[in-house]
Formats: structure tokens, sequence, C-alpha cells
């Protein structure tokens, strides 16, 4: 399994090579639970990131954690069926929420070792891959619960990262000043984390040989 961590969200002329050697069938699910809150932009989104990943290949559907919330089978099976799965950014605690409620970690961890298959997010969608969102709540309100959400559901990570990632730092972005408090925070506690510019990316080539 491969990662590709943006800051910001992809454009059609700015394909990074992690998704070039596509082995796979090109099925990409989208991830929108970011955005629970905000419904109307869901579709909006939904519209302009499967465009862009046409552009790359994919044939693009959504990914709602929310169909798993009642239980977790199934969605195993839903990731074995796709070679990428692209999280939007949003509200990084409603997102980790979710895929704690639907234990989207553990289904992920069983693609590790496909080689075709890519974890892929921008904004919230990076920041869930690390050990936890310390210092993003300077950013993202962690008390906001959509329709459907439990105060009692922790907003654990993924931990394919051993460090946070603070996205849209120094950018032309209106999170760019809440940026700036947690990478400040996260320093001064000392604290491992990596600050992203709108445009930057992390990429890892294999993530087995950082989780396993």
């Amino acid at each position: 399994m491969k990662l590709l961590l943006s800051s910001w969200f992809l454009t059609p002329d700015s394909r990074p090579p992690v998704l070039t050697d596509n082995l796979g069938t090109g099925r990409a699910g989208i991830v929108l639970n970011a955005l629970d809150e905000h419904g109307p932009s869901r579709t909006r989104n939904l519209a302009r990131e499967s465009r862009t990943l046409e552009t790359f290949g994919y044939s693009c559907e959504e990914l709602d954690l929310r169909d798993y919330f009642s239980g977790a089978e199934g969605l195993t099976d839903r990731l074995n069926g796709l070679d990428l799965v692209w999280a939007l950014g949003g509200n990084a605690f409603v997102l980790a929420r979710a895929m704690t409620r639907c234990r989207f970690s553990a289904a992920l961890k069983k693609q590790v070792h496909r080689r075709e298959f890519t974890y892929g997010g921008y904004s919230a969608g990076a920041c869930v891959t690390g050990p936890d969102l310390e210092g993003i709540d300077l950013m993202d309100d962690p008390t906001v619960l959509p329709h459907g959400y439990s105060s009692t559901t922790a907003p654990a990570c993924l931990g394919l990262v051993p460090y946070r990632i603070v996205p849209h730092w120094r950018s032309e972005h209106p999170e760019a000043e809440g940026a700036e408090r947690a990478a400040a925070d996260l320093t001064d506690r000392g604290l491992p984390h990596r600050c992203l510019r709108d445009g930057e990316t992390i990429t890892i080539p294999d993530v087995s040989k950082v989780v396993l």
C-alpha cells in the first residue's frame, strides 16, 4: 500500500507520481465524511474530486463510511475492490470518529500488502493518518457531531505515519492562522509533526515498511 498525503486537493494537471503506476482496476472510493456537517457541499466536492481522479484514469464512486456504522462487515470487501481511497478535507475529528465507528483502520490495514492500493487524502484526510489529532483542535472544532455521530466515539487516528500532519501551513488559506498556532503548539510540546503548505504532498511508496 502507498500513501499520498496532501495539504490541499489535487488538480488535473498535478498528478502525483505515486498514482502513475496503477496496477489494479482503476477504481477509486472517495470519502467525504469529514464534510458530514455540510450536507449540500458534499455533492459539489464529490463532483470536483471525481473529475480530477477520472483524468488520472480512475472510475470513481463515493465510499460513505456511514454505511458501515451499524457493522463493519463488508468494508474489507469494499476496499478489496478499490485501488484508491481518497479522503477529503473538512473536520478531522468528524472524519476520525467516522473511521473509528466503522473500524476503518482494521479494514485498511488488510490492504497494506497490496502493491496497487493507495490511501490518499488532503487536509483532514491526511491528518487522520498520524498517531493522534493533537494540535488540530486549534484548526478544527473537536465537538462537532453531525447527525448519527456520538461523543462517546473516540476520534482515533490510523497510525500510518509516526508524526502529526499540519495542513495549510503558511498558505493562502482561511485555516493558515490556525495551522501556525498548531505548529507552534506541537513544537512547544515536543510532539513530532510535519507542516505542509498547500500544493505540497507526502508520498510513501510502501507503507508496510512504516507500520509493520
